[in-house]
């Protein structure tokens, strides 16, 4: 009898251990096969469940609302790749993601990269971090989002440092093993084999996955920007041109350069105060320094009577001379930075104490933005990893999000008064797609900053390549003529006072390309509008443009017993030029180039400036010339310009110039909304459809044509020009 009960209990024992690991097994899942858990979320978006997903990632603590509405508006699309195919479990307290790739297939985005494009051959740690001159995951944008060629994308939606290995791995159930070669008689052998999957280590019991489908590359980041709630639209003013004043600037001098801009004829719509403001800094009071700023009302009240918005400097970390200093110490972490206390912007009791003291010091004072400074690393500064904070967030998630808290909450400070903002930070990742903020740092290669701006169109964030300081004039100038056409244009003089006349010899030039910035903004303007409502970046990479055939490609490396003694292959990438908005392509030279290639994609381009024909869906040579910067239309191209000298946020009525490119027929909806609130939300904006087409004797002819009951607020008239003669 008693050999009959301990028998039982060992039944009832093992049986109870297999429930147990078959709990395990179908955590987070539909408990067949242990496979993730699958919903679809809106037209061409899937979301996939695996394991027990951690309550905090990269989008839990935004104001952030995926556009449903807008996505679904872009009608159906199938993931070109079986649900099926994508392996997701976990081992050992951490979960395993695994997507197949094809043999040409490529890879784009995974964070913000400024050397390479393509991702595939690559391993990456994605990491909060300053850009420290490698494209290894640690940046000021990791964000967990890849493009595939083949059409679609993924976002690995967790706050962790996320390994990846893209196309690097080779495992024994390969579905397409790579041949196994000697190296001492095949010339074909290579030390990086083929690998048929992309793989990420995330190290979490769980995670969730979005998968993106699309036509085309452009529709799949188009329904990742509307998943993270649209693009941001910035004010009209912040689209023009921005100058950063020196550090210990005292408000008469800063008055003083602003007339120097006035008389030398150089534009100019924001002036951006670095530390000095501050009574004190590293770490910070945000309250103005009374030496060199006594009467702050009356400061930011002149320059806007001359039509300057202010952007002040901030970093996270608040000095013991801060008013708020002691209320605030129950809600900052255990660590210092630079002395000051870290507030924990994931509570509502911190986030609330900085907005009234943001509101009072600033806002009210009428500050129109911020600059957002060293939120993003370097380890031997920031928090470690063992740093505690009171919400109960780790210190490893609080620094993947850290800078999107801070964009989330002093977004919303404006949002409440309905008035819009632009400004600058460090950091960034997932969800921050609408916070009207662009990226920047300190690393100043001007090849890779155009790079860098490619890459940003692949993950839902702007980049600039801000201008600081040069060696010739005629660095100067190239350095210029990029940063007119980027998402935020400035001069960063902080550190060394330089103007944008700086350089004499170059002056007329920088002139010309300042002023064209000014002249564009109706264009750029309806390019921000795309992004906020149809999720279009309105600065992008040529591999997202349609019928751009990729120049990029693999070459075999030469073989150097010391540089090279694996001759690991050499990726040729073209990393050189970029789409602004539809119509615009420009292909930037740098100081020293004589000549460069300009990639055509599939149709007719044209000269921006001249209206001739450029080329047809062809590689271009073109020789360096010191007026102006590359710039090509396609065909049917429509830009509308302000004229020189006027300002678009002035309240008046502009006659725009219209110019048409080519002799396709073409539309182009101008968009036009008050450029300062939020209205444009409730349905306060117009699209106004410039139309082109050939009347009966065969010739172009132009009009303008605006919805019934509606008015814009900035364009009055319409002056078309057709640039290119039959």
């Amino acid at each position: 009898m008693i050999k009959k009960l301990i028998s039982m209990k060992k039944r009832n024992w093992l049986l109870w251990v297999v429930l147990l690991a078959g709990l395990v097994a179908c955590k987070g899942t539909d408990g067949e096969n242990g496979r993730p858990r699958v919903e679809q979320v809106a037209a061409g978006v899937w979301k996939l469940t695996s394991g027990t997903p951690e309550k905090l990632n990269l989008l839990s603590e935004l104001h952030v609302r995926p556009k449903v509405e807008a996505i679904n508006a872009m009608g159906e699309a199938e993931l070109p790749l079986p649900v099926d195919s994508i392996s997701v479990k976990q081992v050992d307290g951490k979960t395993y993601i695994r997507f197949p790739l094809e043999q040409e297939e490529k890879i784009f985005g995974l964070g913000l990269n400024f050397q390479t494009v393509e991702q595939r051959g690559r391993i990456l740690r994605l990491h909060m971090d300053h850009y420290n001159g490698r494209d290894n995951g640690r940046t000021h944008a990791p964000v967990p989002f890849f493009v595939s060629s083949r059409g679609y994308g993924a976002f690995i939606n967790s706050a962790r440092y996320i390994d990846v290995w893209a196309g690097t791995s080779v495992r024994k159930d390969s579905q397409n093993p790579p041949v196994v070669r000697d190296r001492n008689a095949d010339p074909q052998w290579s030390a990086q084999p083929y690998s048929d999957n992309l793989e990420f280590l995330v190290p979490a019991e769980g995670v969730e996955i979005v998968l993106f489908a699309g036509n085309e590359l452009l529709d799949v980041v188009r329904r990742f920007n509307l998943y993270n709630g649209g693009g941001a639209l910035p004010p009209k003013w912040g689209l023009g041109f921005w100058h950063r004043v020196p550090t210990l600037y005292s408000d008469r001098q800063v008055l003083d350069e602003v007339g120097e801009f006035a008389k030398r004829g150089f534009p100019l719509s924001v002036v951006g105060l670095e530390p000095g403001w501050m009574s004190r800094a590293y770490p910070c009071t945000y309250q103005w320094d009374s030496t060199r700023f006594p009467r702050p009302d009356e400061f930011v009240g002149e320059l806007r009577r001359q039509g300057i918005r202010t952007n002040v400097w901030m970093n996270g970390y608040l000095s013991p001379d801060c008013e708020i200093f002691e209320r605030m110490q129950p809600y900052t972490a255990t660590h210092t930075v630079w002395c000051g206390t870290v507030p924990d912007y994931s509570m509502p009791e911190a986030r609330e104490l900085l907005a009234g003291h943001f509101q009072k010091h600033l806002l009210d004072r009428g500050v129109s933005g911020f600059k957002m400074d060293e939120n993003d690393g370097y380890d031997s500064w920031l928090w470690p990893d063992v740093a505690e904070f009171p919400s109960g967030n780790s210190a490893e998630q609080m620094r993947q999000i850290y800078g999107p808290l801070m964009q989330d909450m002093t977004m919303q400070l404006f949002r409440q008064r309905n008035q819009r903002t632009y400004g600058l930070v460090r950091a960034s990742n997932a969800g921050a797609a609408s916070f009207p903020y662009v990226l920047y740092n300190d690393y100043y290669n001007h090849r890779d900053f155009i790079t860098a701006l490619i890459n940003s169109s692949f993950i839902g964030v702007l980049w600039t390549p801000e201008v600081r300081a040069s060696q010739t004039a005629e660095e100067w100038l190239r350095r210029m003529q990029t940063v007119c056409f980027s998402p935020l244009a400035m001069l960063d003089a902080w550190a060394d006072g330089t103007k944008p006349w700086s350089f004499p010899e170059v002056e007329r030039q920088v002139n010309d390309v300042m002023r064209l910035r000014m002249q564009l903004i109706p264009y750029l303007y309806t390019a921000f509008a795309d992004y906020a409502f149809y999720g279009t970046p309105p600065v992008r990479a040529m591999n997202l443009e349609k019928g751009y055939a990729a120049a990029d490609r693999m070459e075999q490396g030469r073989l150097d017993a010391t540089a090279n003694p694996y001759a690991l292959a050499v990726r040729r990438e073209v990393k050189d030029q970029f789409m602004v908005g539809d119509h615009l392509l420009v292909a930037p030279f740098f100081a020293g180039d004589q000549e460069r290639q300009v990639v055509l994609p599939q149709g007719k381009w044209y000269d921006f400036y001249t209206g001739e024909l450029a080329g047809e869906g062809e590689v271009i040579r073109v020789k360096a010339e010191l007026d102006r910067i590359p710039v090509y239309v396609r065909d049917g191209g429509i830009v509308p310009l302000l004229n020189d000298g006027e300002r678009a946020d002035d309240g008046r009525k502009h006659t725009l110039e219209v110019r048409h490119y080519g002799m396709k027929p073409a539309t182009y909806d101008l968009y036009d909304d008050d450029g300062e609130t939020f209205d444009y939300e409730k349905g306060e904006y117009v699209r106004i459809r410039l139309h082109v087409a050939p009347d009966a004797q065969g010739r172009l002819q132009g009009r303008a044509e605006m919805p019934e009951g509606k008015t814009a607020w900035s364009y009055g008239d319409f002056r078309f020009r057709f640039m290119t003669q039959p």
